[in-house]
């Protein structure tokens, strides 16, 4: 019998080896998770830039007079549009506001959600209006000159639009909305936008 405890011995101590080792492998894991923990922990969250900012422009009480054109969109005529704009939280979108008086072309809401896209370089632009219509637009900032550029079904055809707004101050812009068929721009409506 005292043979056969030898025999055991060294498969206890093998045990207990292996035991050890994969004690020791769990702590430094466990360390490792830690310090990857630790590392994100320390990153930062991301940030708006300065292209987010300028979108600040457009924060606050707008009203827009305007004047459509006869044409695809309608018989055309005025166009009162009251807009009430802020920041969504963390700084990276705006969020407007809009109740839209086109007189005989009746009345809607719609909410719009603006911001910038790090990735793609360019602005967004995404509406929803109370009629059922989305619009969504890519846009650029050069000078005082912001061009939104969308392509919208008009029944079975597609067509571009653009949507210009010249700053004229802090408080003002001029703007038009322009279609095309691929061959020439034409105007759809234009006016100015004044923040109270």
């Amino acid at each position: 019998m005292g043979s056969l405890a030898c025999l055991h011995r060294p498969i206890v101590r093998l045990i207990i080896r292996k035991m050890f080792v994969m004690k020791h492998l769990l702590l430094v894991a466990m360390a490792a998770v830690i310090l990857v923990s630790a590392t994100f922990a320390q990153q930062e969250a991301a940030k708006p830039d300065a292209d987010h900012q300028k979108l600040n422009y457009f924060v606050g009480n707008w009203t827009t007079e305007g004047h459509m054109k006869p044409g695809l969109m309608g018989r055309g005529g005025k166009l009162t549009i009251t807009e009430n704009t802020v920041w969504m939280d963390g700084g990276f979108f705006i969020i407007t506001h809009s109740t839209v008086d086109a007189g005989a072309m009746g009345t809607s809401t719609e909410i719009a959600v603006m911001g910038y896209d790090s990735d793609e370089k360019v602005y967004t632009y995404d509406e929803f209006s109370s009629t059922g219509e989305v619009t969504r637009s890519k846009g650029t900032f050069e000078n005082d000159t912001w061009t939104w550029m969308n392509d919208m079904k008009m029944g079975s055809q597609t067509v571009k639009g653009r949507y210009t707004v010249k700053i004229l101050s802090p408080t003002s812009y001029s703007y038009k909305f322009e279609m095309s068929d691929g061959e020439k721009w034409n105007l759809v409506m234009d006016g100015k936008s004044v923040k109270k």
